[in-house]
């Protein structure tokens, strides 16, 4: 079959009177209505001939309802399209042309109507808009005209019938019928001159063409209502997005995600809480609210508000839906829980709409607007609290990532100020007692006949040293154990006076070498036991006795002082060792349990160290489940170190 060419074209050629306009889709589909109307509502049974043409199966889809009624009025209608299903077989009571998709008239829209009354033609081509109109299909533009001049519309019938025997050569009985009915094969001079009046009902089609024009008029508000609507929520989208990422905090994240969302939802308390963290930084419970006037209505909501965790909640808000209660007292799940039912009452929520922010399948947190009324939360608010949500919980995920960083960093900065202080300190304890060991032993070896009494110093010198680097491999090794969690504890009954006792003693023998402070000890009468290991709080007192002795002048005191507890403070020990040193600063109480931390420069201290005593000691108390901390007035002043430890059973 030939391909056919343009009706729009062949006719402006054929009728040089013709001037063709530029249609927009909804203009045309009022003008095809209420040509269609002429058929369907028209008081004369006219019985026209009538061929329309739709593009599209699609398009012609949308009408079918109107054309089995035209059918009802007239045996002659012809629907042409282009079939994009089994188009051709339809069981309809008309004829059905398929075009082939090449066809010119597959570009085209066109309505023919022909009786004896009046005729009609709209015979137009889709052409490329200079704008994108994809999105609203009204906006669509045609070009060509519409008429009620019967010479104009018998070409028009003439030559659509022409081209569906060409597709359809089964109607030609058909086609001929209605060539002869409708005297379209005589030429227009011959015709009856009452043959070509137009006695159009001028009433009724006006008022159809001016009803289907306001409809279209109407859908076409309705729908620039919906883009405006959908731009609107984009900016606020776009806004609230900027907003939440312009700070790499978690909780200017969500402060500034619950202003934006409450200026949003004016008419609605908003509250935003963690339902897990990475970082936490603000912590899980945190309860954050914007200050709308539904807020001062409404009852006052706990810190630890999270309807999320109730029951009738928490599985899907697990699996990332949105929960959303028009009506608390009619909804199943809130009426049989009666703490949820009870907790809703009391804050005077009667709607609430529940949003999980998410990340990667993960909880982050939860949004909760709350009304004083029933409401009907529509689909727009969800949709756009939705697309919130997304962005607030990747800006989220990104603040503790960085909070993560910066932590790691300090950490990383920590960790190579204590290696850069292990070498320094180490090399420094290291190389002065080995050098001290070796001058003695080489002067012992240069000399073998230096006088008995000098020798005795050499070695003893020698012998001291030695037992300083022991103790300090000691202390790097205990360290060591007890940060890695290496050691091994054996709990038994102890007498704390006794291990005072033994701890006191034992550094008498400092005595010998260097005059240390005297140590005063006030213990109670009554036995204080404890259920400890006893190598552990051996070394605690140990190590806060010999820190005392080392920054407290011989002439200065140190005291050690042990007491219960008050009975409403629980049933712990109250240890206190207390010197008349050097002291330290507000600023460094916590700072000196540091590892490797020293009150002055490892170049020029005043006395001898790694710095590792007092952290040692916060290892042990930990081990041993109770506290320590120091006290002081500060430089030159002395200094008191606290502790608690649990007491096991009252003696006697």
């Amino acid at each position: 079959m030939d391909q056919s060419t343009s009706l729009l074209e062949d006719l402006m050629q054929s009728l040089p009177d013709l001037k063709p306009r530029i249609y927009f889709k909804a203009a045309l589909t009022a003008l095809s209505h209420a040509m269609e109307d002429l058929v369907i509502d028209g008081e004369h049974d006219d019985r026209p001939l009538v061929i329309a043409n739709f593009q599209q199966e699609r398009y012609y889809r949308q009408e079918t309802q109107r054309y089995q009624r035209i059918a009802n009025r007239t045996d002659h209608v012809y629907v042409l399209a282009v079939p994009e299903t089994a188009f051709i077989q339809s069981p309809v009571p008309y004829a059905t042309i398929g075009l082939d998709p090449t066809d010119e008239l597959a570009q085209e829209w066109h309505l023919v109507i022909i009786c004896d009354r009046y005729c009609a033609a709209l015979v137009c081509r889709e052409y490329a808009a200079p704008v994108d109109t994809s999105a609203l299909d009204t906006a669509r533009q045609f070009k060509g005209f519409w008429t009620f001049d019967p010479h104009v519309s018998r070409q028009a019938a003439i030559q659509m019938l022409q081209r569906i025997r060409r597709y359809r050569p089964d109607l030609g009985s058909a086609i001929a019928q209605a060539t002869k009915h409708y005297q379209l094969q005589i030429d227009s001079a011959e015709l009856n001159p009452a043959s070509l009046l137009s006695n159009i009902d001028v009433q009724l089609f006006s008022d159809r063409l001016v009803t289907y024009l306001q409809a279209n008029q109407y859908k076409q508000v309705k729908a620039y209502r919906r883009v405006v609507e959908q731009e609107r929520q984009e900016r606020l989208i776009n806004e609230i997005t900027q907003a939440v990422r312009q700070s790499l905090k978690p909780e200017d994240v969500l402060t500034t995600a619950i202003r934006e969302v409450g200026r949003v939802f004016s008419q609605c308390r908003c509250a935003l809480y963690r339902v897990s963290a990475i970082a936490d930084p603000i912590g899980s419970a945190a309860l954050l609210t914007y200050p709308t006037a539904l807020t001062q209505q409404l009852q006052g909501i706990t810190p630890d508000w999270q309807l999320a965790s109730c029951t009738p909640f928490q599985g899907l808000l697990k699996q990332g839906k949105t929960v959303a209660i028009a009506d608390v007292t009619q909804d199943s799940g809130i009426q049989s829980d009666n703490h949820v039912q009870q907790l809703l009452e009391q804050a005077g929520i009667q709607a609430c709409l529940l949003i999980p922010i998410r990340y990667q399948e993960t909880g982050l947190a939860v949004l909760e607007l709350h009304r004083s009324a029933p409401y009907l939360w529509s689909l727009a608010e969800r949709v756009f609290l939705e697309a919130i949500a997304d962005p607030i919980g990747l800006a989220l995920v990104q603040a503790e990532a960085y909070v993560n960083v910066m932590r790691l960093n300090q950490q990383l900065t920590a960790i190579e100020q204590a290696q850069n202080n292990l070498i320094a300190i180490v090399g420094h304890e290291l190389r002065t007692p080995l050098s001290t060991i070796q001058v003695c032993l080489e002067s012992m070896a240069a000399e073998p006949d230096m006088p008995q009494e000098f020798q005795q110093v050499m070695l003893d010198t020698a012998l001291g040293d030695s037992e300083r680097l022991r103790k300090l491999v000691q202390d790097f090794l205990l360290l060591s154990r007890l940060e890695g969690d290496l050691m091994s504890w054996q709990t038994e009954v102890i007498d704390l006076s006794e291990s005072i006792d033994l701890s006191v003693s034992s550094l008498q023998g400092l005595r010998k070498t260097q005059a240390i402070a005297p140590i005063v000890c006030d213990l109670p009468k009554v036995p204080i036991i404890l259920s400890c290991d006893g190598d552990a709080l051996q070394q605690l007192l140990m190590k806060l006795l010999e820190n005392a002795c080392k920054f407290t002048p011989a002439t200065g005191k140190i005291t050690l002082k042990a007491k219960r507890q008050p009975k409403s403070q629980g049933s712990f020990v109250a240890i206190t060792i207390s010197d008349t040193g050097c002291g330290i600063e507000a600023n460094r109480l916590e700072t000196i349990f540091e590892r490797f931390y020293q009150e002055e420069g490892f170049l020029q201290r005043s006395v001898g160290g790694t710095g590792l005593g007092l952290s040692i000691c916060r290892q042990l108390i930990r081990r041993l489940g109770g506290k320590l901390w120091a006290t002081s007035e500060g430089k030159g002043k002395g200094s008191q170190f606290h502790v608690t430890l649990p007491i096991a059973t009252e003696a006697g």
